[in-house]
């Protein structure tokens, strides 16, 4: 069992709050109650926290990563010896035990093997139970965006691609698998989910995202964190899963100027309506046990020193008892970046005075907490409660009672269950853009009397691109491999590269080159020669890793000014259309194709992004018919870089117009084709009017008049249509996705709950107005049908 951490720091306050020097620094005994399972998680941790030594404490919110070198023998294996010199007094966590020495690129610094991971991690913990005083085990966390980071780990899509399945269910089941693989080597903390509503797509890091709508991000991040750590509340982590932390709190997704990093300009009204969402209801609907703090400042108060933020607010109005961790290398920017503290010692007590509880990835400023205890300027209970919170998720992980990875790694790994749920999850993802008529492909037989000649062109064909945070899987299926596979040798199938992108396509490399125009203007002459003879050509585009990322240091940009298609790709695709014959565009990329030329020349459009390992075999049974795209954009799509920031749920004074420009993006947010006809009929309420604080249940009938099975996204928004302050011109409230087949009709019912007529009054109070609300229902934000509901106080 486990207690609210008020009473729990209420229980242990007499014995921590004794001077340092006053506890034994003996061994405890082999019965001490912290070593007792059966006794309930926080007692556990009263009493071991009451044994600690000051440095012991500081030692438990501290990590190590840049540093490993310096605790390991030169083939990259732990020295026991090493580490008790550099941590007498015991090390928190560890991160990403999977790579060998910290910060560098996979392909300069090769990742453990799983047999190496395992051993490495049961080293540690070998060390860390028997080798320190007290035995307290170690926390390793890793990467698992959309996989676990590692190598010969499944690589699923691209979060924004998972996002654009509309899917709940699939998210819940692809996070199971990674929580199976990274628990399977021994770790049980995972830093992800990603829950940044993204209204910006010069910033790199929005294929991070599930998206810009609250709504949507909140149910995709609570389906993720079950996934991790299986459903229900705060508790003991189940075998398979592991501990996520949510990220990153908050505004992240909406820079200054699209800048990682830059400030949040974001009002406390459009925080709580579309920001705060996400994270509040992961926080009240799942068992989360971590939350990381964001880089970015609000109303100039960076996150990681945001008491309003991670006090008021997370721990007091959403009753969050977790622990908050900070983001790689956030506290020492407090002195760097942010100059609102004068050294790291001052931004350690800064952070820690906040809520922060760990210092990721390398301790730094945490490391500095004993001499500023020492000196009167910290108290010693604030430390008391970090290490609280960062013991109860080791209690609760059950490190203490097997620290070691004990599942055979490798039989749990990209097995075929992980292989066909990356593939499935690849075909879901698939957002048709546009068709004039050209897809599906007719899949050429065996036999026929001439075969086709099929040219696969582009930057983009030939390899599997996976966008950042990425593992290195056994094997990944590029979308040349997918052709070649499904068509075989009933076409002849016709391959060039047509341009590059940029001169290496590493996201860890610092720079970012462009590849040389006039070199690329050669490669675009030998492409047309190669595709004249061809009755259809794919062409590839979009992004390689470097062109959308993670901008996170001056020396490491990763966001952009401009949003259309970078380099010479658009010149490719005007020299392959002057050939006269249907372009079918494979858009392969991190951030919204915001590609107006291409819109403009293209036959059809389909938009993969980073479709994972398998990709190639989801995008090759989309262009030839044997699968039905069904993916809708989870991000509006705006014209140009003028519009932004752009989203659907807009105020009303909102998008006026320009002169000589239009208002309309490019596709609105919910927006996705099929290769069949689907009609969505006029919505009916379970009731024309109900009492505040009653559900209503809106239901559809959705035919499938067409002679192909699809999927098709029901999107049920919702508008108040007079209100005290200015509400969205509409908001998602609702959605489901639903397969059916030709001529089948479904009638489809969707509860919309008291919280969705919630707004926050002029008050700052989250209350129910009374009055008449628009229903609408549709496809997609831009094509709905609306009926009046009338909301009695």
């Amino acid at each position: 069992m486990t207690l609210p951490l008020a009473q729990v720091m209420g229980q242990q306050a007499a014995p921590a709050s004794a001077p340092a020097s006053a506890t034994s620094t003996a061994r405890p005994p082999a019965n001490a109650p912290y070593r007792d399972a059966s006794l309930p998680v926080d007692a556990r941790v009263a009493d071991l926290l009451a044994r600690m030594t000051l440095e012991e404490k500081v030692g438990q919110i501290i990590t190590l990563w840049d540093s490993k070198a310096e605790v390991q023998d030169a083939d990259t294996t732990w020295n026991p010896a090493k580490a008790s010199r550099k941590y007498p007094d015991g090390l928190g966590q560890i991160a990403r035990p999977s790579d060998r020495s910290g910060p560098s690129s996979p392909r300069t610094n090769k990742l453990r093997s799983i047999p190496e991971s395992v051993d490495y991690v049961n080293a540690v913990q070998t060390w860390a139970t028997k080798n320190t005083r007290l035995g307290i085990p170690v926390l390793f966390h890793e990467e698992a965006l959309h996989g676990l980071a590692a190598r010969d780990a499944t690589s699923f899509p691209q979060s924004i691609a998972m996002a654009s399945t509309w899917d709940p269910d699939l998210i819940r089941d692809v996070n199971s698998v990674i929580a199976r693989e990274v628990r399977a080597r021994g770790v049980p903390f995972v830093l992800s989910p990603v829950v940044d509503v993204a209204r910006d797509p010069r910033w790199g890091r929005i294929e991070e995202t599930f998206g810009e709508d609250p709504y949507l991000v909140s149910e995709m991040g609570v389906a993720a964190v079950e996934g991790l750590q299986g459903k229900g509340g705060p508790g003991p982590l189940p075998p398979g899963k592991v501990f996520a932390t949510l990220k990153h709190m908050t505004g992240h997704g909406q820079p200054e100027s699209g800048t990682n990093v830059g400030p949040a300009p974001i009002a406390e009204r459009t925080l709580r309506e579309d920001f705060f969402p996400p994270f509040e209801a992961v926080v009240k609907r799942t068992g989360i046990e971590a939350v990381m703090a964001s880089y970015n400042e609000i109303d100039g108060v960076p996150s990681h020193v945001n008491k309003w933020l991670l006090g008021d607010v997370l721990r007091g109005e959403w009753g969050f008892e977790g622990a908050v961790v900070s983001d790689y290398y956030a506290i020492d920017d407090l002195v760097k970046l942010h100059k609102i503290a004068v050294d790291l010692p001052d931004a350690a007590r800064q952070a820690l005075a906040a809520g922060v509880d760990s210092d990721l990835p390398n301790g730094a400023a945490y490391t500095t907490l004993v001499d500023s205890v020492r000196a009167g300027k910290v108290k010693e209970a604030d430390i008391d409660a970090a290490v609280t919170r960062m013991l109860r998720i080791k209690f609760l992980a059950g490190l203490f009672e097997n620290p070691f990875a004990t599942m055979k790694a490798t039989a749990v790994t990209n097995d075929a269950e992980a292989i066909a749920l990356a593939r499935r999850t690849a075909d879901k993802s698939l957002v048709l853009l546009k068709n004039d008529g050209v897809l599906p492909l007719a899949l050429p037989t065996a036999g026929a009397a001439a075969r086709p000649t099929i040219a696969v062109i582009g930057p983009n064909a030939a390899v599997a691109r996976l966008g950042g945070y990425y593992g290195i899987p056994p094997k990944t299926v590029s979308p040349l491999d997918g052709i070649k596979a499904l068509v075989g040798d009933k076409a002849t199938i016709v391959y060039n590269e047509g341009v590059k992108i940029t001169e290496n396509d590493d996201w860890w490399a610092d720079e970012v080159k462009l590849a040389d125009p006039a070199a690329n203007r050669q490669r675009i002459a030998a492409a047309v020669e190669a595709a004249r003879g061809a009755d259809h050509i794919l062409l590839f585009i979009g992004d390689t890793e470097q062109t959308s990322r993670e901008g996170w240091a001056d020396s490491h940009l990763g966001d952009r000014s401009d949003i259309d298609i970078v380099g010479e790709q658009e010149e490719l695709l005007d020299a392959l259309k002057a050939l006269g014959k249907p372009v079918i565009v494979v858009l392969v990329n991190g951030r919204p194709p915001s590609y107006p030329g291409v819109v403009a020349k293209a036959d059809a459009i389909l938009e993969t992004w980073y479709g994972g390992e398998q990709q190639g075999h989801a995008i090759a049974d989309a262009l030839f018919g044997r699968s039905n795209p069904g993916g809708k954009l989870p991000v509006t799509v705006a014209r140009n870089v003028g519009q932004l920031p752009f989203f659907y749920n807009h105020k009303p004074t909102a998008r006026r117009g320009y002169l000589f420009d239009d208002k309309a993006p490019l596709f609105p947010f919910g927006y996705g084709l099929s290769y069949t006809k689907f009609t969505i009929g006029a919505p009916r309420l379970s009731a024309p009017s109900i009492a505040a604080g009653q559900p209503v249940t809106v239901t559809v009938d959705v035919a499938n008049s067409g002679a192909r099975a699809g999927d098709e996204v029901v999107q049920v928004y919702v508008r108040d249509s007079i209100s005290s302050v200015t509400r969205p011109v509409k908001e998602l409230k609702g959605f489901r996705r639903v397969t059916l087949k030709p001529g089948e009709t479904k009638a489809v019912a969707i509860i919309l709950p008291p919280a969705a007529f919630q707004m926050w009054n002029g008050a700052m109070k989250r209350v129910i107005e009374p009055g008449d609300f628009e229903i609408m229902v549709g496809p997609n934000s831009a094509e709905v049908q609306s009926v009046k509901l009338v909301v009695t106080p």
